[in-house]
């Protein structure tokens, strides 16, 4: 059996969420390893949501979750979000959810900073969600961050401070912001500490010797491979490396782990935030798709731009990511078109390109180059087989695996768990 990765091969949004709750089911732990609580995934379950940020998917379903290395946590919502879960019924204790020791904490002079960046950026504004996940990774590779482990060493953080601050005073008082409060900031990590390190262990050791008993590891991507830091479209990007490789080191185990790597992506394109969108639809389709989709962000509730199918875009993804096969979500939310569109290339300055450029002018002047094939009018919502499907929308289906060069393994028609087509049982590679 098959370890699996999920990885969104858009920009983020693509449905992982449900996807990684419905293999859950088969996986023996989920594991998430990059990103932070700018992370919005959702679940439906019946008559139930829920909304998670931080907490892997896995944890709705009682499968052992762990927040790996390659997480920045933000202790205080953990705790929120703990906390909310438990109120909707969900059991959460040490044996269902481990974070590495060695997780780089998100603190709220992080949140200050990357609220103050946005603010003063004017035109520039990357889009970020405001909760510091980009200073807490810059404090982490400027290896002056603080960790899980730290908190139960608090009173040994004077050279970590020393670190902290002498970065963050100086930034702080360019903005005209006063320096950092040391007494206070360790008044409340010595509040939280007490919840945080009754999760936390050292999950490395947990995941390999799991992987040597031969378990099922699911490892949980956030955002998508156009979000990259290296591979997205640069500067309008997270953080992190959000490509399959990061589950590796996010984790704790060797890249041999990796086995089956699923891509997200939608039946069509959707964006939050600012950056280039060659198949935007700022018309009367793109309002349509998302009212139909419901397009607005799990973690900022704002509204998303959307487009066309974007297969340019998705192969280039599949390629960079080493992704396996494709899980294609909201092929319902194309019910009822008369026709639909897939961009198949560029067009840059008058010469034709089958691949997204890495400068950004270059990426805001492509133009889209389109395939227009006849829509239909049945549902497929709430299809579990193929035979549910239109043939129309089987020969859309068909026409994407031929054009991003990979095989749809999975196809969902609807928010709701079990209305899912399994064409390639991920584990079973």
């Amino acid at each position: 059996m098959a370890n699996v990765a999920v990885i969104g091969a858009q920009w983020g949004d693509e449905g992982k969420g449900k996807i990684v709750d419905w293999l859950a089911e088969r996986a023996d732990i989920v594991v998430r390893f990059q990103g932070g609580h700018n992370a919005g995934h959702t679940l439906v379950v019946g008559e139930a949501v829920y909304k998670l940020s931080l907490l892997p998917s896995g944890i709705v379903r009682g499968t052992p979750s762990v927040i790996g290395n390659g997480v920045v946590l933000d202790p205080w919502a953990l705790e929120a979000e703990v906390e909310k879960l438990r109120g909707q019924g969900v059991t959460i204790t040490p044996d269902t959810l481990m974070i590495a020791d060695n997780c780089a904490l998100i603190l709220p002079f992080h949140r200050d900073l990357d609220a103050l960046r946005e603010d003063a950026s004017g035109a520039g504004k990357i889009g970020t969600t405001r909760r510091g996940i980009g200073p807490a990774y810059e404090d982490k590779v400027g290896r002056r961050a603080i960790r899980v482990c730290d908190l139960a060493h608090l009173d040994a953080l004077d050279a970590q401070l020393d670190r902290l601050t002498a970065h963050h005073d100086a930034l702080r008082a360019g903005f005209g912001e006063p320096p950092i409060d040391r007494a206070a900031l360790v008044a409340e990590l010595r509040d939280i500490a007490g919840f945080v390190l009754a999760f936390a262990t050292p999950v490395w050791r947990m995941l390999n010797e799991s992987r040597s008993r031969g378990k099922r590891i699911l490892f949980e991507g956030a955002q998508g491979v156009l979000l990259d830091v290296d591979h997205g479209t640069y500067p309008f990007v997270t953080s992190s490396n959000t490509v399959s490789g990061t589950a590796a080191a996010g984790s704790g185990l060797g890249p041999s782990a990796v086995g089956f790597v699923l891509g997200i992506a939608k039946a069509y394109t959707t964006r939050v935030g600012s950056g280039p969108f060659p198949t935007e639809l700022d018309d009367a389709i793109g309002e349509g798709l998302g009212a139909r989709g419901h397009e607005f962000g799990t973690v900022t509730g704002r509204k998303r731009r959307c487009g066309w199918f974007d297969a340019v875009l998705v192969r280039q993804s599949a390629a960079v990511g080493g992704i396996t096969g494709i899980a294609l979500t909201k092929i319902d939310v194309l019910d009822g078109m008369d026709e639909v569109r897939i961009c198949t290339g560029y067009r840059l300055r008058g010469e034709t390109i089958d691949y997204f450029p890495s400068h950004a002018a270059d990426q805001e002047a492509v133009e889209p180059v389109y395939e227009t094939m006849p829509g239909w009018s049945e549902s497929t919502a709430g299809a579990r087989s193929w035979a549910d499907l239109p043939a129309q929308a089987i020969k859309y289906i068909r026409r994407i695996e031929e054009l991003i060069r990979c095989p749809v393994a999975l196809v969902s028609t609807s928010p709701q768990r079990d209305d899912t087509i399994l064409v390639r049982d991920p584990f079973a590679d």
